[in-house]
């Protein structure tokens, strides 16, 4: 099961990326640029989704991906770390809204990570 230390160790291994507490709870940012967060009580993931991507994960996967009622007019999605398959998962959910927030010379920098979907 993935747990906080996980997402930490993840995100701390993005380029970039600094940890910062913001709102109680533990924020990751990359060039200064929130991705990812640890609510709940660290239980659970806040990512950067697409609205559209978000809605279509929260319809297939309800019991893995959540939409929290404060951030329903944002691209943010909930991931709940218990139900995920494994730590390959987390990195590829992580690096996803990474990417999204990511500035254009990082991705650049670090053509390995992909580029955005949408971008």
């Amino acid at each position: 099961m993935q747990d906080a230390e996980d997402v930490r160790r993840i995100c701390l291994s993005l380029p970039d990326t600094t940890e910062k507490i913001a709102w109680s709870m533990p924020t990751f940012r990359v060039a200064g640029k929130m991705f990812a967060t640890l609510p709940e009580e660290e239980t659970s993931i806040a990512v950067r989704c697409p609205k559209e991507e978000r809605d279509e994960l929260v319809l297939a996967e309800p019991g893995k991906f959540w939409i929290a009622d404060h951030e329903a007019g944002f691209a943010w999605v909930r991931v709940r770390l218990a139900v995920l398959e494994d730590s390959d998962e987390l990195r590829d959910i992580l690096a996803d809204s990474w990417r999204q927030a990511a500035p254009t010379r990082l991705l650049e920098a670090y053509p390995e990570l992909g580029l955005p979907a949408d971008g």
